[in-house]
């Protein structure tokens, strides 16, 4: 299995890779941007990239903090792409893996941690100051030097330039470049009641040289405190993002950290990392199999669940494959490597779950436009509101009308706008890859919600796609004493010479009947195409096969018999008469049998409201008892391979979006076709590298999870977008009619983008 074709693409390691969504010229690369402190900030970065000659594609993630760029590399080149960052006031570096990633977050959790505690320890004194201020709590003690300005502007300056520095810069950079954001509302917001706060600390050290200055009314908390709440915002948001990626950590938590390789004669441990294809691993029963591979030697039973969501272990022997970070049962195996690092399929299903998390849903590009007319608007309202409240609301109370301005730059940060759909997505991406379902972008997760038609590819989809022994009938009329082991050990012995595939399944269901049957040999054997087949057991002429073999040898079928095999193949299965020495004996039926969950899953997607079609290449009696097995009532038989993608295009021209769910490559046009194609993960790698969605557990039964998922997260995406608008919009007036106070702004404004990022993370707990 190759995960890693199903994946549209993004490079998520150090290298820029080819990307078969853009032309055979171009690349992919993602990269790790710093700097960013809302929407407007990713949208700047985004048209930045995309003016840059050579750029065909640039998606910044500010959630992920990631830049997604598609660019032609004779034209330009991946340390130009980071410097155009740089120019921009960011920093941009090639993304490095999750465990980089992870350290990386976990340094700026360390860091704002650090800044929350010397901001907390020195706006303390100026809240404690403040609130001393209100008649009501004239009750609580208040230390005489904190009145004292000069210690406030000594308390005050600290927080105002050194942890507010990361917002100058930010605000620095946004205006060099004609442009604004979070930190220029921060910055101003704060700025001003800072400097407001020095000019009245000056006018009253010069009225105390005359001696008859009175304390005046200071706004040195205001900044303080807001730069404290904006500081722990930025705090829980790092916390809350991070657990986001926890599928990720739990994806790469599977992996074998060491293997044991022979070399020369000697096993030796080396870590997973220096393992390369061609080494001989050996794993002991317990043990995660390291890599992907080859088994050389040894049987076991392997536990495949992580991948397949099986949870009846796989028997293996030699030749089998086996996948790394599955575990080794009870058998010890000796394995080639054929696949390690980044090409083996768990790294190829990080990497998908990685590139899913990272793209960008077309909802988004709502919030993206309106972040970025969003702050200078913003700047303009308080503008406004600061010269209404000043010369007509309270005219000349300039400190009045000054916190009103405060209030609406505050207040109006559009944080949360930008974390309401990225926060989304990689939540629901993520939970959605804990469940076996592992969309390739926001995108088709976005889109997945809107079908309303599933067609469902028969073979290998809704059927197991290998034939299987089901009906065994023996004639008793005429051989009375016959038993039905006996029956099926000749029966056994003149197949299991045959390399038909209806032989297998007729040997291999003999054998899981009676394992301790032994099949004798036979003396003579002959396969007869189209007839079936003729073998000598224990001196007895055995044949199996069809009407035209019994008539061939003169065996006189019984009229009873001929009904009951009509009856069979009237069930969609494949009856084969069978004669002992020249006597009719009975008959076996084998048949491409549904899957356990299918019926369950076909009842699911119709009680979610949505038409399940069926299609098929066999002819419409088998489909008719597949379908009426699995409950589906639509079905389109006898189509052609080439017709399949043609018969999507039907469904579509009738206004249908349809979900084109298949496992073979005759598959694969039609789930391009698609609106949404959904692979099998069992199936094969063209039909996952053409899909949308890979269903990793090889059942029905995640074709509603993977569209429920969709669902939930589009509607947790709309809640988020409705309260971050209905914030600002709401927050806005409220200050603007002066109800609201500029620290209490800072603590809503806050607390609106941890709350998107907390209704986001409720995703991880979706149970389907």
């Amino acid at each position: 299995m190759n995960i890693g074709s199903a994946a549209s693409g993004s490079g998520s390691g150090s290298e820029a890779s080819p990307t078969p969504t853009a032309s055979p010229d171009t690349q992919q690369a993602s990269f790790q941007i710093t700097g960013m402190t809302c929407a407007a900030c990713a949208a700047r970065i985004e048209k930045g990239l995309v003016r840059m000659p050579g750029v065909a594609e640039a998606n910044v993630n500010l959630a992920m903090e990631t830049a997604r760029v598609v660019f032609d590399p004779a034209a330009v080149s991946t340390a130009d792409i980071e410097q155009k960052v740089a120019k921009l006031g960011y920093g941009a570096s090639m993304k490095q893996d999750t465990q980089d990633s992870a350290e990386r977050r976990a340094g700026e959790i360390r860091k704002h941690q650090r800044k929350l505690w010397i901001s907390a320890i020195l706006s303390f004194p100026l809240l404690w100051a403040m609130v001393g201020h209100f008649s009501f709590t004239s009750w609580i003690w208040l230390p005489e030097p904190l009145m004292n300005p000069w210690v406030q502007l000594a308390l005050a300056t600290p927080v105002q330039f050194y942890i507010g520095r990361q917002f100058y810069i930010g605000a620095y950079k946004a205006l060099r470049n004609l442009s604004a954001n979070m930190d220029v509302l921060v910055a101003l917001g704060t700025s001003a009641a800072y400097l407001y706060s020095i000019y009245l600390t000056l006018d009253w050290a010069r009225q105390s040289i005359g001696g008859h200055a009175h304390t005046p009314e200071l706004y040195f908390e205001t900044s303080a405190i807001l730069i404290t709440l904006v500081i722990l915002g930025k705090l829980f948001e790092a916390l809350a993002k991070g657990r986001t990626s926890e599928a990720i950590k739990t994806l790469m938590g599977l992996q074998a950290k060491t293997a044991l390789v022979l070399r020369g004669e000697s096993p030796v441990t080396i870590p997973l990392d220096q393992v390369v294809p061609g080494d001989i691993v050996i794993v002991k029963p317990g043990e995660k199999v390291p890599v992907d591979g080859r088994v050389l030697e040894g049987t076991s039973s392997v536990d495949e669940s992580m991948l397949t969501g099986e949870s009846i272990p796989i028997e293996k022997q030699a030749g089998d494959t086996v996948i790394g970070a599955t575990v080794n049962k009870n058998g010890m195996l000796k394995v080639k490597a054929t696949k390690v690092g980044r090409e083996s399929a768990l790294a190829q299903i990080i990497k998908t779950v990685e590139e899913a998390q990272g793209s960008k849903a077309a909802i988004q590009r709502i919030a993206d436009v309106i972040s970025g007319i969003f702050v200078p608007i913003v700047v303009g309202i308080a503008l406004i509101a600061f010269i209404v409240w000043y010369f007509w609301g309270a005219p000349g109370d300039f400190a009045g009308a000054l916190e009103k301005a405060i209030a609406i730059l505050v207040i109006a940060c559009p944080c949360a706008l930008g974390l309401a759909t990225p926060t989304s997505i990689m939540a629901g991406s993520g939970r959605a890859a804990e469940l076996g379902i592992l969309f390739k972008g926001g995108e088709h997760l976005e889109s997945a919600h809107k079908v309303d038609v599933v067609l469902l590819d028969k073979t290998g989809t809704v059927t197991k796609g290998k034939p299987e022994l089901t009906d065994v009938r023996v004639e008793r009329t005429k051989l009375p004493e016959l038993l039905e082991l006996d029956f099926l050990r000749w029966v056994g012995a003149a197949e299991k010479n045959s390399e038909h595939p209806l032989a297998e399944a007729i040997v291999e269901g003999i054998r899981l009947k009676y394992p301790d049957l032994t099949l004798p040999d036979a003396a003579a054997f002959e396969a007869i195409p189209g007839y079936g087949v003729r073998a000598v057991v224990e001196g007895q002429e055995v044949l199996v096969g069809t009407r035209k073999l019994m008539a061939k040898h003169a065996v006189n079928v019984e009229h009873a018999a001929m009904s009951r095999m009509m009856q069979l193949e009237e069930e969609g299965k494949t009856a084969m008469l069978v004669a002992v020495a020249g006597s009719y004996a009975g008959l076996v039926a084998v048949a491409d049998t549904i899957k356990e969950t299918s019926a369950a899953a076909v009842a699911r997607l119709h009680n979610m409201g949505l038409q399940v079609v069926m299609m098929t290449g066999d002819n419409r009696r088998t489909a008719d008892a597949i379908a009426r097995q699995a409950g589906i009532d639509q079905v389109l038989a006898e189509v052609l391979p080439e017709d399949k993608a043609a018969e999507v295009k039907k469904l579509q021209a009738q206004g249908l979006r349809v979900a084109m769910v298949g496992d073979g490559i005759n598959d694969a046009p039609a789930l391009a076709m698609a609106d949404i194609g959904m692979a099998i993960g069992t199936g094969t790698d063209v039909a996952m590298e053409a899909a949308d969605v890979t269903l990793m557990r090889g059942d029905l039964s995640s074709i509603p999870d993977a569209i429920l998922m969709s669902r939930r997260t589009m509607r947790n995406i709309r809640q988020n977008l409705f309260w971050a608008l209905g914030y600002n919009a709401l927050g806005i007036p409220v200050a603007a009619l002066g109800l609201l106070e500029p620290w209490v702004a800072g603590a809503a404004m806050a607390l609106s983008s941890v709350s998107v990022v907390l209704n986001a993370l409720r995703l991880q707990r979706v149970k389907l």
